[in-house]
């Protein structure tokens, strides 16, 4: 039987969480270590540890007295926040994992530019808010860093500038860039990472590529599977591999592209109506289209809003980035939405 696999932490996102967690639990037993388990996500679990995994060394206890009976292979998390504890778990269990200090880091702006800075390595500046924005979805194996995927994001208006699209290319040219390569494999040696999956946010400057964020997780978004429908590689089940000590097989098996599209409301206020026709499914290289807010919920404008405040995303995969582009435009047609407004008490005066 396959090593069983802890993770620390799962969202009430069904519509973005789902996605990994039944990848990994096809291959290996997940024992969540949550305070309570979601209701969409206990189809896909082989066990649960009660703990919150914000209370790093309550959890490590915890996971220390069900180690102690049951045989754990490893330890997984993407919820930015659990970082210090999984790795934390992961030095109890003598299991894979990221260093300590490279996980408090991951989890503060400020402290991780700190830690890039001791290295030399540039982050992005003020200056460079609207350069092109990049995501390296790298496996870091024993001692090399492959980039399986680059994630292009269209961001929304500002201040919030949320992604408003994401989109993967097989073969983007970027990979073949040996200043985005080499910028990679440096913020991977600095921050001494290892068995490990991570998205890497660059900015493509006219200095040259500047580091924004490096999540050493799965990335968030859909990501693995655009990653998966465009290039062929699984970064969920790699993820599980190298948590468990495995060496997973990166090598792409598809040569397409990949796109998500994220609705956010035009104006803040009550959402009355959110519909979406059916015929969206039957769009060429429709993949999915699903609705994640319901009518009566309040929210934010998308150039204040945060991710929660998604009315729907949608997918395609096609053979080309244009393919996808052209049927995320036709899937647009296919959802409708009205929001209330809200009145300000100054308005109404």
């Amino acid at each position: 039987m396959p090593p069983s696999v802890l993770l620390l932490g799962v969202s009430h996102r069904c519509a973005y969480d789902a996605y990994p967690l039944a990848r990994i639990a096809a291959v290996h037993p997940v024992v969540l270590v949550d305070t309570a388990p979601p209701a969409w996500a206990r189809p896909y679990l082989a066990g649960h540890i009660a703990a919150d995994p914000g209370e790093e060394a309550a959890t490590a206890e915890a996971v220390g007295r069900y180690a102690s009976r049951h045989e754990v292979g490893g330890v997984l998390t993407w919820t930015r926040e659990y970082l210090p504890g999984a790795a934390r778990v992961a030095a109890r269990l003598a299991s894979p994992g990221i260093p300590y200090e490279t996980a408090a880091a991951c989890t503060d702006p400020a402290a991780l530019q700190m830690l890039l800075a001791r290295h030399k390595i540039p982050p992005a500046g003020r200056e460079d808010t609207d350069a092109p924005l990049v995501g390296a979805e790298a496996v870091v194996l024993d001692d090399e860093v492959r980039i399986a995927a680059l994630t292009r994001t269209a961001p929304g208006p500002p201040p919030a500038r949320q992604s408003m699209r994401h989109s993967v290319h097989a073969h983007d040219a970027l990979l073949h860039n040996p200043f985005l390569r080499h910028t990679v494999e440096r913020t991977v040696r600095a921050l001494g990472l290892a068995h490990t999956v991570v998205h890497i946010g660059l900015r493509l400057t006219a200095r040259g590529p500047r580091v924004t964020d490096v999540v050493p997780h799965l990335p968030g978004d859909l990501i693995p599977l655009l990653v998966e429908r465009a290039t062929g590689v699984d970064l969920a089940r790699a993820a599980a591999a190298l948590a468990t000590g495995g060496l997973p097989d990166v090598a792409p098996t598809r040569q397409r592209a990949a796109a998500i599209q994220f609705a956010y409301p035009a104006t803040t206020g009550r959402l009355t109506h959110l519909d979406m026709d059916p015929a969206a499914a039957y769009e060429p290289y429709a993949e999915r289209m699903v609705l994640t807010r319901r009518p009566g919920d309040h929210v934010m404008a998308a150039a204040h809003a945060d991710p929660d405040d998604r009315l729907a995303h949608w997918v395609a995969a096609g053979e080309t980035p244009t393919d996808c582009a052209d049927t995320l435009r036709r899937m647009a047609h296919h959802l409708s939405a009205a929001v209330n407004p809200t009145v300000r008490p100054h308005a109404a005066a």
